[in-house]
């Protein structure tokens, strides 16, 4: 029997802390300004590549008053479109010279500036966008969660599946129970794409003069200082243990959002990695992830497979035996190939394959492989299909009824998600232990020395 939650329990139990979290009221009262209620101002942290198209987004819904970044000429070209921003190479002058002109602030850094960026700025009382992963480590991760509910501020993760029609009805169809109880998960990425392992191990050698529209200082930011050379702006800082978050950092909180979401996942209790051997400049070039939760509600214990880049040469991916119950047979009898990146949810009673970064697109199976069709479930999520735009919609909406759970990758959620994912990377640096994690303590139990691995030390000047 197919169950019908209400919506009412729906929201409450999609964010993780639950009623608890976010108390009714939480930021009434709190900065009702003129401008929070008729037009919002913004400013940029990082505004090339990804955060580019996030300002741009959020300018349309408000006026961009600052934009900051490290290359001049990416602040250059920025600055053409939003000819009245001010600009500035370092987020910290920005905020500490504009704070009573800025009501939010859009950071689309590098993942290493993004905890320090954003909580300078909700320290400030500002409300903040931040594109995924949320954070460089797992503290990070916990410090923005606990900061957003401090301060009283609306927040939003920029993993725009979470606005997509295709995923709400997805965790609806799997929170009613269509495929039973979920046991397993299997998400995968084709990545690393960018230089690492096992190409890259050491840094690059040799002097090389930095150019005069790249501001090395900062963008070296919270990390220790090195070198400029070629090979970390732009783009290609991903992956760098000092820089980036690999390919689970930067893919997962895409590809497994849905299962995330749908399956109420909070605190794992162990995290098992195995990859190839680690060093300590890069990530490394393959990995898989073991991630175990114990039970929610009724809902049972559930392990969350990761599955990334290539060993000997071959794609790391879910068991083909799964693979072949989901890929469909074209007329030719010849089998479709898995996507390059997606997931898989096994419940005791049928399979969905979302083949899509984003968990935007789905199909369901029956437990062999045969078709099934598509149940019909209560509503209980809003629609906004709107994609990535949509993100920034549902954020300032939030904003403006000062109610942070109408944003649906708010901290609370989008916060225990990055530190779940992270944990991932930890185990990295231990690979092939099995790591016993106490969420709440926020401590592993069984190997104390994997703790250094939640954090880095910040360099002089910045500040957590």
């Amino acid at each position: 029997m197919i169950r019908k939650p209400d919506r009412r329990s729906f929201v409450k139990q999609t964010s993780i802390a639950g009623a608890g979290f976010w108390l009714a009221g939480g930021i009434a009262g709190a900065q009702e300004k003129k401008s929070a209620l008729e037009g919002l101002r913004f400013a940029g942290v990082g505004v090339g590549g990804k955060g580019g198209s996030d300002i741009d987004q959020a300018g349309a819904l408000g006026e961009v008053v600052g934009i900051c970044d490290i290359d001049d000429n990416t602040l250059g070209k920025k600055g053409e479109k939003f000819t009245k921003a001010k600009k500035y190479n370092d987020f910290r002058k920005m905020l500490e010279e504009m704070g009573k002109d800025i009501d939010a602030v859009v950071i689309g850094t590098p993942d290493h500036t993004h905890a320090p960026a954003a909580a300078m700025a909700m320290r400030m009382g500002k409300h903040v966008y931040v594109q995924k992963p949320l954070t460089h480590t797992v503290k990070e991760a916990r410090v923005l969660r606990e900061l957003a509910v401090e301060k009283k501020v609306c927040t939003q993760m920029g993993n725009q599946g979470t606005a997509e029609n295709g995923l709400r009805e997805a965790v609806e169809l799997i929170r009613a129970g269509v495929i039973g109880q979920v046991k397993e998960v299997h998400v995968w990425t084709n990545r690393p794409i960018w230089p690492q392992a096992p190409k890259v191990t050491t840094r690059p050698t040799g002097t090389h003069e930095c150019p005069k529209h790249v501001h090395w200082d900062e963008f070296i930011g919270p990390s220790q200082m090195r070198p400029y050379a070629p090979g970390y702006h732009p783009f290609a800082w991903r992956g760098w243990w000092d820089f980036g978050t690999g390919a689970l950092g930067d893919m997962a909180c895409h590809t497994a959002n849905m299962a995330f979401m749908a399956l109420k996942l909070g605190h794992p209790t162990s995290v098992l990695s195995n990859c190839e051997k680690t060093n300590v400049e890069t990530y490394p070039g393959w990995a898989t992830v073991a991630l175990q939760f114990p039970a929610r509600d009724t809902m049972a214990p559930v392990t969350l497979n990761w599955y990334e880049g290539k060993k000997d040469n071959v794609l790391v991916h879910p068991p083909k035996e799964l693979q072949a119950k989901v890929l469909a047979k074209g007329k030719d009898g010849k089998e479709e190939k898995l996507v390059a990146s997606g997931s898989i949810l096994v419940g005791d009673k049928g399979i969905i394959y979302s083949p899509n970064d984003y968990g935007a697109s789905f199909r369901i199976y029956n437990l062999d492989g045969s078709a099934m069709e598509k149940p019909k479930v209560a509503q209980v999520l809003p629609r906004n299909g709107k994609g990535d735009g949509g993100m920034k919609s549902e954020w300032v909406e939030a904003i403006r009824k000062n109610d942070p759970s109408i944003a649906m990758s708010n901290f609370n959620y989008a916060g225990m998600l990055t530190e779940a994912i992270l944990l991932g990377n930890v185990g990295m640096k231990m690979a092939g232990k099995k790591l016993e994690w106490d969420g709440p303590a926020f401590k592993f139990t069984n190997d104390s020395a994997a703790e250094q691995h939640l954090h880095f030390e910040y360099r002089k000047g910045y500040s957590l």
